[in-house]
């Protein structure tokens, strides 16, 4: 009797069983047997090839049987062809390269991963230092920006006029007499084959016409039926970027990817590559000569060929090359293409914008046979100037500049208690008196002596000095010792500076208002003559207030009535808030003036006759020693940037 035989275990079995028993298992273990997995033949996995198998003609039959085979009716109904819409597809480039992530078919093969950035060339160091700033090539910035893909998207648009080539796969569905669905790569002789049918040739067809070729086909053999058709897959081509271009090499795109298209997935031509001039030459033969600029500018992509199979795209040297700076609308380095002059150059930099000299530009040259510095060339010289290579034009600007006051309309706004408020436009040189008759003159509850006069120029200047106070104040703030005799001093030495570093951010945070401080008299009754106006400025006239403001380091802070028959002093008012506390500093007591004025101590402030619409301020008694003084001053000189401000509003509450 036969013993039965045992089947012979496998390669990897065998390799598996001596790993397990024999080997140690060791560095050189796992080496051996990676080297031996790697000589074991790999099955292949199944493809689809472009002639149909008798597989494929089996699942036609499961799929169309029922209707292409008996029982038509001798009649066809065929589906209007007209009008075809563009069909979308998944892009088969994409899905390549997403299966063959991690393989690289050649050394020249490039991925969009390895898309490195341009240096700047010479020339553009150059500019950057002339003018102080980067100034680029037109166009690089197409190509900084990482990840970006420029091929065709994954989820693409096919146009009618595209010729159905080698590689697509076409969908077709059958509804009516016969039902069903196939999906058919189309093969090298540029055909596909249907059960029932036979072969039907495509290659070359018209995306628009592809409907109706396969109506006419399948009309051969069966009736009353209905078609649709749709491109699901687009082949892959292979092309070459070479010359000048950034990242030269082969890449792997769909068939719907232009000449543009992959320049730019190249990474746009490089420093001394030229962005006017990109051959496109197939089998050996230049087809086009594209300028990109007449992409960029005008949107003319007349001689942007769509990419076939080894195609090659060489990029030239760059021409010579200009700069365009100042009022323009698109600073750039440009590159010349023949005898192009200064108009031409303004164009490419979009014109100038709304600010420029319409009437000149300056042009600054590297030709050191020519004059010195730059030459002054008149608009009426545009069309009839050449540029040469190293041309630096610069556009100046006109509309930004600050024109002498006394040439200067202006916009006024007026506010509060006058008769008609609102915004007027006066001419140079209009005094403040004036606008005053314009707006109809004060009502009767206006407090000429706390009209606030906010001019622009003065909020500029006004910040720059605060600026510089806040400046030293943290200076002073981080030059203050924190070492101390005792552990408890030095804690509270911290707790005091970290406070110190609060009120510096509240400092920070402050805004000066602008203020100019008229010089009138409680009593009056008219503004200042003499004072020109200047555009932005904005006058309000307060109602008069009844109340006078106690703050800082009393027992009761509070805004208490005054009483102009029997008016008081400003100690009073300190008295009715209940006094100043046992750590309040008399000797520093300051009064705010509706006017915007300061009154301090020194002056008399604490013997003065209050006036409507003072506000008074105690501050806090601290040691010089201590830190908590350079917090106190400089809170004050804050309470006043403030507090002036609103001391107008407030009084009339």
């Amino acid at each position: 009797m036969t013993e039965p035989q045992t089947p012979e275990p496998s390669a990897i079995s065998r390799i598996s069983d001596i790993y397990h028993t024999s080997m140690p298992r060791s560095i050189l273990t796992v080496f051996a047997l990676l080297l031996a997995l790697a000589a074991l033949p790999i099955p292949l996995n199944a493809q689809t090839f472009p002639i149909s198998s008798e597989a494929d003609q089996q699942s036609d039959e499961s799929n169309i049987r029922e209707g292409l085979g008996a029982g038509s009716t001798p009649e066809t109904e065929i589906e209007p062809t007209a009008g075809f819409e563009p069909t979308r597809v998944i892009d088969e480039a994409s899905r390549k390269r997403t299966q063959n992530a991690q393989k690289r078919q050649s050394p020249l093969d490039r991925a969009s991963a390895d898309i490195r950035k341009s240096e700047p060339s010479e020339f553009e160091l150059y500019v950057s230092r002339m003018i102080g700033r980067p100034l680029q090539r037109f166009g690089s910035d197409l190509v900084l920006p990482e990840g970006r893909d420029f091929e065709r998207a994954a989820d693409a648009t096919i146009p009618p006029d595209y010729r159905i080539n080698v590689g697509d796969t076409i969908s077709i569905s059958l509804t009516g007499s016969t039902e069903g669905s196939v999906e058919r790569t189309v093969d090298h002789n540029g055909r596909i084959f249907l059960s029932s049918v036979g072969e039907i040739t495509l290659a070359g067809v018209r995306q628009g016409d592809l409907k109706t070729v396969l109506v006419n086909a399948i009309g051969t053999q069966y009736r009353n039926f209905r078609v649709g058709v749709r491109i699901t897959k687009l082949r892959g081509v292979r092309v070459f970027v070479t010359g000048y271009a950034l990242n030269p090499g082969a890449f792997s795109v769909n068939s719907l990817t232009t000449a543009f298209n992959a320049i730019l997935q190249a990474g746009g031509p490089a420093a001394g590559g030229s962005w006017r001039s990109a051959k496109l030459v197939r089998g050996g033969v230049e087809i086009a000569d594209i300028d990109l600029y007449d992409i960029l500018i005008n949107g003319n992509r007349a001689k942007d060929a769509t990419l076939e199979n080894e195609d090659v795209i060489v990029i030239p040297p760059a021409a010579p090359q200009i700069a365009v700076s100042g009022s323009v609308r698109r600073e750039a380095i440009f590159e010349l293409r023949g005898s192009e002059t200064i108009e031409d150059a303004l164009r490419y930099a979009g014109g100038k914008d709304e600010l420029a000299e319409t009437g000149r530009v300056l042009i600054y040259s590297t030709d050191m046979a020519g004059p010195a510095g730059p030459r002054e060339i008149s608009a009426k010289e545009f069309a009839g100037t050449l540029v040469r290579a190293g041309d630096v034009i610069q556009v100046l600007a006109e509309g930004n500049l600050v024109r002498p006051t006394d040439r200067q309309s202006v916009l006024v706004r007026v506010e509060g208690e006058v008769v008609n408020p609102g915004n007027y436009y006066v001419p140079p040189n209009t005094p403040l008196e004036d606008i005053i008759q314009l707006a109809g003159g004060f009502t009767q509850r206006a407090f000429v002596y706390g009209a606030g006069l906010s001019r622009q120029t003065i909020a500029v200047q006004q910040k720059n000095s605060f600026k510089e106070a806040i400046d030293l104040f943290e200076i002073a703030l981080a030059s203050t010792p924190l070492q101390s005799d005792s552990l408890v001093d030095q804690r509270r030495s911290e707790v005091q500076l970290r406070a110190a570093e609060a009120t510096l951010m509240k400092l920070r945070e402050a805004k000066p208002d602008g203020r100019l401080v008229l010089e009138t008299k409680p009593d009056s009754q008219t503004l200042p003559r003499g004072i020109t106006l200047e555009n932005g400025d904005r006058l309000v006239i307060p109602p008069r207030p009844t109340s006078i403001g106690v703050y800082g380091a009393v027992y009761r802070p509070a805004s208490f009535q005054s009483d102009e028959t029997n008016p008081r002093r400003i100690r009073d008012y300190v008295e009715l808030a209940g006094g100043t506390l046992e750590a309040a500093n008399r000797g520093d007591i300051f009064v705010v003036r509706a006017n915007g004025s300061v009154l301090t101590r020194s002056q008399g402030a604490f013997n003065a006759k209050a006036i409507p619409g003072d506000v008074v301020f105690v501050p806090i008694r601290t040691k010089t020693s201590d830190i908590f003084a350079k917090i106190t001053q400089i809170s004050s000189i804050l309470f006043q940037v403030g507090l002036a401000a609103a001391t107008v509003l407030a009084a009339g509450k």
